[in-house]
């Protein structure tokens, strides 16, 4: 078997770290619209938010949420490798910075939801007392909120400059960083509609995660062809 040179190993070394980062991103696409499928709705103001709270459903939900942040900090940073030797470079770096700074951010609020309000749900339903409900806004507000929401606008930026960086790339599709940014531009205002409509926008996120997976892969494959 004929050895590897160390460009050519370095080169396929390169590529399997963009393929990580595809299917990290891919992955993360399939969490986000699990997460809002999957999590209990209700009013959250009686009992039947306590039950909601201390669900299975509740607490696997948003740990997929949890997963799916950090698989697109992956994802990103595959697409960074991808388009490093390129025009883009620059972008597509700090895309991923800023999105690994968001995601640090936005994490501790959703550990909050998952575990604290899972613990106001169970005593509130061991009480049989519905004003323990109200305890959730105090979980979720405050400086946490704060952070949380800083949190998801960096990431809104790092998604907008990823985009960028993919349409000047000219290596990728050019408008499948489309779907993506849009997706995580919209991640504060989808907070305030309807189950359906977080499932819908979860697919919105989806589609461009799988749209600029599928591109990095095709992308991996032409550098060590």
């Amino acid at each position: 078997m004929q050895a590897m040179t160390p460009d050519r190993s370095v080169q396929t070394i390169r590529a399997n770290h963009v393929r990580l980062g595809a299917v990290s991103l891919a992955v993360s696409g399939i969490l986000f619209v699990l997460y809002p499928a999957i999590r209990p709705f209700s009013d959250e103001t009686s009992l039947q938010a306590a039950q909601a709270f201390a669900s299975p459903a509740w607490t696997v939900a948003h740990m997929l949420a949890m997963v799916a942040f950090t698989l697109v900090a992956v994802g990103l940073f595959g697409l960074y490798l991808a388009l490093q030797e390129g025009v883009a470079e620059r972008r597509a770096f700090w895309a991923f910075v800023l999105s690994v700074l968001g995601i640090g951010l936005t994490l501790p609020y959703y550990g909050g939801e998952t575990y604290g309000l899972r613990a106001i749900g169970e005593e509130a339903i061991r009480q049989q007392n519905a004003a323990l409900v109200s305890l959730a806004e105090v979980v979720r507000s405050g400086a946490g909120e704060i952070m949380f929401a800083v949190g998801l606008l960096l990431l809104a930026v790092g998604a907008i400059m990823a985009a960028s960086a993919i349409w000047k790339s000219g290596a990728l599709a050019k408008w499948s960083g489309i779907p993506f940014a849009l997706g995580f531009a919209l991640y504060i205002p989808q907070f305030f509609g309807p189950q359906p409509i977080r499932v819908a926008h979860g697919v919105l996120v989806a589609i461009g995660c799988l749209w600029i997976a599928a591109g990095m892969w095709r992308l991996s494959n032409k550098r060590i062809a």
